[in-house]
């Protein structure tokens, strides 16, 4: 018995080709779709920025009600189509974007029932987020995954250095609490609160609601102030190190299984699903 399988090799054919569009750049069309993408997400948040503004507001109210839904219909179809066009879309769904993805249009639907609120506002400028999904094009793909790599080699060394910073804080924020408690003692109140003046000074932040008016005091705090220099220097240095070691390839394939992306130039399965690219 002969099966005939020309529907089934035209569905996976637009399929694929729906794919390269929506999960790639090497072609022309998949370009143009990124770049309209990363207009419509530009556009979006300057909406939710200017719906924001009272008198903005009052005045375009439903002007900005209408772009708002527009948006909201084209993030709406392109989520359905990320999800069509993938054979897992499962992967894609609990993913990080999948779900940043999903968080970009539910506020709006959801305001159809419950009042808008500053809650729903935030969720909706989670689509700034996706700027970065629209950033493989080739010009920026090799600096993101370098940059990327680079800060998951030196997890390790910075969780020890901020170990090391906040056991500084603690032990100066606790020198402090028994210098100036005595003296200053409605401001040093407590030692929590005299931590939080040791993290404030040591980062160089200095709101200034807080301050040492013993000479002992005065003096640690400078001490903790130079301290915060190098303190600064240190993720700087870390980080640097690694970007100089790292390299990665600058392809812009997606697996049409599951959509991963940032496989190496020679990959011929996904390192995340196994399925052939």
């Amino acid at each position: 018995m002969t099966v005939d399988t020309s529907k089934e090799v035209k569905e996976q054919g637009w399929r694929a080709r729906l794919h390269e569009i929506i999960f790639e750049a090497d072609t022309f069309a998949g370009k143009l779709f990124d770049i309209s993408l990363m207009c419509a997400i530009v556009l979006s948040i300057i909406t939710v920025m200017l719906d924001s503004v009272d008198d903005i507001a009052a005045k375009h109210g439903t002007t900005l009600n209408v772009l708002e839904w527009v948006f909201t219909a084209f993030f709406t179809l392109e989520y359905i189509a990320r999800i069509v066009v993938l054979r897992r879309p499962a992967k894609y769904i609990f993913s990080f974007f999948g779900i940043i993805d999903l968080l970009s249009v539910v506020p709006t639907y959801i305001g159809l029932f419950v009042p808008a609120t500053q809650y729903s506002v935030a969720l909706r400028t989670l689509r700034l987020l996706r700027v970065f999904r629209v950033l493989k094009l080739a010009r920026y793909l090799g600096e993101a995954r370098i940059l990327a790599q680079a800060l998951k080699a030196s997890r390790a060394k910075i969780t020890v250095f901020l170990v090391a910073v906040l056991s500084i804080a603690i032990i100066m924020g606790t020198l402090m609490y028994i210098i100036e408690a005595e003296k200053n003692g409605d401001e040093f109140t407590s030692i929590p609160r005299s931590i939080y003046w040791a993290i404030v000074t040591m980062t160089t932040v200095g709101f200034g609601d807080i301050k040492p008016i013993t000479e002992l005091g005065q003096f640690v705090a400078s001490i903790l102030m130079i301290m915060g220099y190098g303190v600064i220097a240190v993720p700087t240095g870390i980080v640097g190190a690694e970007l100089s070691r790292t390299k990665v390839s600058t392809n812009t394939r997606a697996c049409e299984s599951c959509g991963g992306e940032g496989h190496d130039d020679d990959a011929e399965h996904c390192k995340y699903c196994g399925e052939t690219l």
